[in-house]
């Protein structure tokens, strides 16, 4: 006789006691879910894997240091058995029985009384693969159907129409430092949900040619501004297409509050009234040097590194940078938008201590395909952007982080 399908459902756990045998490597990765399930979860085991002790640590969990004991599942609403004693396994399996406790093995699925399925997440939606058939059941199966179903919706290629209504408002997404692979999973999802996208020069373009043919891409760079000033006539822009009931996404590289004035956007969007979610973003002061093989921090080599901005000259007054300070420091210093004033900070760094021959990584259109790796000093980097005809954006890198990692050069 065929054996029957198992019957899904999802079990609301919260504040109900679940009891875990074993804290095995079974148990590290089921535990967090039940955790965030909100269950009253006592473990019965005498060792632990040290992310399994430490959840203990935190009160996240129960923990009994013993083997499996008769009456360990009184009153629990579900277990999960996962030791490495069959007979143990076996006994806890038949109390599990008797007291009509759902039961998940590890070591024997088709004596469980429940299976764990496949699980993932996207904004609100749990999706759980179960397979049906015993004969071909395949753990890596129904993973791969997981997680291809859950990707497409993360992604936008597994569009799901929404039956609510959608909150109009504004998405200030930090799109990464050029690679569209890099664009967080929700910034993706928020992308391609959306009606209007302002986007910056610098964000990940590559995106923008997979948006469907009803979403209104506007370049930031070629808003109208008139009488105002560039960011006031972005803030207006996002202000009027959100007071239209659209679904606006203000696409930014890297991450929205890193040189991104993000912050003004925000405060704008506030005074309006306009909702503002704003999604972080992989800044390329870390990911660009990283890219290049320069790690911003190393044992025994830099201890901590520095963000600055190098649009306005040390000797600008309205520079409101502390050269001088940072000249002292022994750590590693990233200098965003700095290009054509790279040879008046070179001298000003020089001029307060620091070693004229202080190794220097210029990393041009970092994460894309037109990435490249120019290597110079302080004393010569001026003269090398020059010669290398170094243009922007690029990301520079100054310490001697530059010469820990493998020589690259392109």
């Amino acid at each position: 006789m065929a054996e029957h399908p198992a019957y899904p459902v999802g079990l609301r756990l919260t504040g109900r006691r679940v009891v875990v045998l074993g804290g095995g490597q079974v148990a590290q990765r089921r535990l967090p879910a039940l955790i965030a399930a909100g269950a009253d979860i006592v473990l019965v085991s005498p060792e632990a894997t040290p992310s399994v002790e430490a959840m203990a640590d935190a009160g996240e969990i129960t923990w009994r240091k013993r083997r499996y004991e008769d009456g360990d599942l009184a009153d629990a609403w579900y277990a999960l058995i996962a030791t490495s004693d069959r007979p143990a396994n076996e006994a806890a399996s038949a109390e599990a029985e008797r007291n009509r406790v759902w039961c998940v093995r590890s070591d024997d699925a088709d004596a469980a009384t429940a299976w764990t399925p496949a699980t993932g997440h996207s904004e609100g939606v749990t999706v759980a693969v179960l397979t049906t058939d015993a004969r071909g059941r395949d753990p890596r199966h129904t993973a791969a159907v997981r997680d291809a179903v859950v990707e497409g919706l993360r992604d936008g290629t597994l569009v799901a129409p929404h039956h609510r209504t959608r909150v109009p408002g504004v998405a200030l997404v930090g799109g990464g430092p050029g690679d569209p692979d890099l664009i967080t999973v929700r910034g993706r999802r928020l992308l391609a949900e959306a009606d209007v996208v302002i986007a910056d020069r610098l964000g990940p373009r590559d995106l923008l040619a997979e948006l469907p043919p009803h979403v209104e891409v506007i370049d930031a760079a070629k808003i109208p501004y008139g009488r105002f000033m560039a960011q006031e006539a972005i803030n207006n822009a996002l202000i009027e297409h959100a007071k239209q009931g659209k679904s606006v996404v203000r696409l930014k590289g890297g991450d929205p509050f890193v040189f991104g004035r993000g912050m003004e956007e925000a405060q704008a969007l506030a005074e309006a009234g306009i909702p503002c979610t704003v999604v972080p973003g992989i800044s390329s002061s870390i990911s660009v040097p990283g890219a290049a093989g320069i790690p911003v921090t190393h044992r025994g080599v830099a201890h901590e590194f520095t963000v600055v901005s190098g649009h306005v000259a040390p000797d600008d007054e309205r520079s409101l940078v502390d050269w001088p300070s940072l000249a002292k420091l022994t750590g590693t210093l990233v200098i965003l938008m700095g290009v054509d004033k790279i040879g008046r900070i070179a001298e000003t760094l020089v001029a307060h201590g620091k070693a004229p021959d202080t190794p220097v990584a210029l990393v041009q259109e970092g994460t894309t395909a037109a990435q490249r790796r120019v290597d110079a000093t302080l004393a010569t980097v001026a003269e090398t952007v020059r010669a290398q005809e170094v243009k922007p954006p690029a990301v520079i890198v100054v310490g001697e982080v530059v010469h820990v990692g493998p020589r690259q050069t392109a």
